[in-house]
Formats: structure tokens, C-alpha cells, sequence
């Protein structure tokens, strides 16, 4: 199972001592950062943080994140629709 999440960590040194610290309390799970353009504010500016894994307790992650007073919220999978550019619209 894999879960992604968008966060406002923008800095590696940053995003390696917050891996460090998850790996310490969920060592089954495999955890890593994919920094992205921060020209905009959060959240439309993010990061991404993919946990993989057998279990994953989401909503422990975010608490211990938010703990640290990071922002995080799960990204949503999503199954877009066909959009027809002549017809504007989703089909």
C-alpha cells in the first residue's frame, strides 16, 4: 500500500530529518520526500511524502507531522473524466 501526502517542507536538510524521525517510530514503512516548486504558498506549493507499506496508519503520521508543526493533508486518489475540448466539458 502506498499513501501520499502534500506537506510545506521545502528544505532536503529538513525533509531528511523528518524522514529520520518517522523511520524511527514506523521502521516497517518505506518513507521518502519529492521537494517541489515553492513559488506558490502551501498548498497549491508542496512537497509530496510517499509512505509505503504493509500497515500505515495514516492519521498517526499526520498527528505526529502536524506535531512538529508541519502541514500535511493525504492526497486524495482521484479517477479524472474524459474532458472533450470541443464540447468543454467532461464526458
Amino acid at each position: 500500500m502506498v499513501e501520499v501526502l502534500i506537506t510545506n517542507v521545502i528544505s532536503e536538510c529538513y525533509s531528511k530529518e523528518i524522514i529520520q524521525f518517522l523511520e524511527h517510530i514506523y521502521p516497517t514503512l518505506k518513507i521518502n520526500f519529492d521537494l517541489e516548486d515553492f513559488n506558490k504558498p502551501y498548498p497549491c506549493g508542496h512537497s509530496i511524502l510517499r509512505v509505503e507499506g504493509e500497515l500505515i496508519d495514516i492519521k498517526s503520521i499526520t498527528k505526529q507531522l502536524k506535531a512538529k508543526e508541519i502541514k500535511c493533508e493525504l492526497l486524495e486518489d482521484k479517477i479524472c473524466k474524459p474532458y472533450d475540448r470541443i464540447l468543454g466539458k467532461s464526458i
